[in-house]
């Protein structure tokens, strides 16, 4: 698994974003690229920004014991998979914003680096190390980027 906190990885991630095209076809999948890229945003607004709301007791529960480990597996995603419900995009968005804002989410993990994360609570699984953190973040990003051939 690449690391997203080292510098090469973060700038080569950006280059395959900036071949994006707003109509570039899914390989699969429902999302067009622009709704792609703001469900991608999500990973980070849930870092960033207090826009979602938490799960509750019970659902932290499910999903640090049940859904945490097929998530930080080094296993590629299935294509096509279910995801969370604050992930579904089914609006249209607007694919320069999108970009945009997942570019600078991108540069600001890079900025905070590894030891920032280490530890860290996430939105939906607890503490993660940095190990985890970054196969949240790369996993994720890498298999929609594949998801468009980019």
């Amino acid at each position: 698994m690449k690391n997203i906190f080292q510098p090469s990885v973060n700038t080569e991630v950006i280059d395959r974003i900036n071949r994006l095209e707003p109509g570039l076809p899914a390989k699969w999948g429902k999302m067009n690229a622009s709704q792609m890229l703001a469900h991608c945003n999500v990973s980070y607004e849930m870092v960033y920004d207090d826009i979602h709301p938490k799960p509750n007791f019970f659902m932290k529960f499910i999903l640090k014991n049940l859904v945490k480990a097929k998530v930080m597996s080094e296993k590629p995603y299935p294509k096509s998979s279910p995801t969370a419900p604050q992930f579904i995009i089914t609006t249209e968005k607007d694919f320069a914003k999108e970009k945009a804002r997942l570019i600078e989410y991108l540069n600001k993990t890079q900025e905070l680096g590894e030891d920032y994360f280490d530890g860290k609570e996430s939105h939906s699984f607890g503490k993660l190390n940095k190990s985890e953190w970054n196969i949240l973040f790369y996993k994720h990003i890498d298999h929609h980027l594949a998801q468009f051939g980019v």
